[in-house]
């Protein structure tokens, strides 16, 4: 039967900096919420996962910590991550009757050893059977349905929460990536700078992602947008309503996206000259949920002259590619990490 039989229930999972996505093999996508964790520190039991602990973030007591467990696409805290994990799989568990399942997760290219470690354990701790790892870009690719076995190049990027992931794909194998840890956690980081700089106003995080969800572009829009946000002002410490516009989120954003497209050209600039005319045809896909801001396709064609084109669903790229390496693990197995590791 090979490493995943038929009627086992394996799951897929996107472990991301922004959101946690899981596929169960034969229902597609089960769950999607924020990956952040509200914890008792007194007794260190998990109060609430998801969009009920992100809902606490920046408003908790002393004695409970909200927290997003990852950063940058990796672990940054071992054990809320575990306790997030094991609380998931608790709930799947109960509702879908998984036992012991063997999952695959989508990790970021260039993780380290320790770090793939880390992601192996906490999936162990959680109640997996067994877990294999997969390079995000590979999953999107996967995901997003290009035949990544055929001998010709196709580019991806998938912008997510913590990380930035361009890969070069043929043949079943990354050719050359590259990654970096500008995605949408630091665009709405400088969006809150900005508001600090310009206005004299704190705004949280969570303001500065509904900002950038609503009117952020990468280039000006032919109707310029704005909204009404609640932030303190900083000079009386008291609220205050600002209104932004979306060419200030532009302006906001743009030298973070300018790191995202450097990334981009420095990957093509890189790539061997037979797979960059394939390319060169088919055009860069995005993925991820850097891929929703508007305009982003057109700023990114602009710069590299090449076509761009966004994943259909790209939020659910990843966790579709875990899905479908599920589906056909024989075939797919030499695109995970630790399976090439194990040989």
């Amino acid at each position: 039967m090979g490493m995943f039989s038929l009627h086992s229930k394996d799951l897929g999972i996107d472990l991301g900096t922004a959101n946690i996505l899981v596929t169960l093999k034969g229902k597609g996508i089960i769950l999607q919420e924020p990956a952040v964790v509200a914890i008792d520190i007194r007794t260190g039991n998990i109060l609430a996962t998801g969009n009920e602990a992100k809902e606490m973030l920046g408003r908790t007591p002393e004695e409970i910590k909200a927290v997003k467990p990852l950063k940058d696409g990796v672990i940054a805290d071992f054990s809320a991550t575990r306790l997030m994990l094991k609380n998931l799989l608790d709930k799947i568990s109960e509702r879908y009757k998984v036992k012991k399942p063997r999952v695959v997760i989508g990790v970021p290219c260039g993780i380290t050893e320790v770090e793939e470690r880390a992601v192996e354990e906490s999936a162990m701790y959680a109640g997996a059977k067994e877990v294999y790892l997969i390079e995000e870009p590979m999953a999107a690719a996967i995901g997003c349905g290009l035949d990544i076995a055929e001998p010709s190049g196709n580019i991806i990027v998938d912008i997510g929460g913590g990380t930035t992931e361009v890969a070069v794909i043929s043949l079943g194998g990354i050719v050359i990536s590259n990654s970096i840890r500008v995605a949408g956690d630091e665009l709405d980081e400088d969006i809150v700078s900005y508001i600090k700089r310009k206005y004299n106003v704190a705004i949280g995080e969570g303001t500065a992602e509904e900002i950038k969800k609503e009117i952020g572009c990468a280039t000006s829009l032919m109707t310029e947008k704005s909204m009404k946000i609640k932030g303190r002002d900083l000079g009386t410490g008291l609220p205050r309503d600002v209104e932004v516009t979306s060419s200030e989120v532009q302006e906001a954003m743009e030298n973070s996206i300018k790191d995202i497209i450097d990334v981009i050209k420095t990957t093509l600039e890189k790539t061997p000259p037979e797979l960059s005319s394939d390319i060169m045809e088919k055009g860069i896909i995005i993925s991820g949920g850097g891929a929703l801001i508007e305009n982003i396709d057109k700023l990114i064609s602009e710069k590299t002259g090449m076509p761009v084109f966004i994943a259909e669903d790209p939020l659910e790229c990843v966790v579709k590619g875990t899905g479908k390496t599920l589906d056909d693990l024989e075939k797919l197995k030499t695109v995970l990490i630790n399976s090439r590791k194990r040989k």
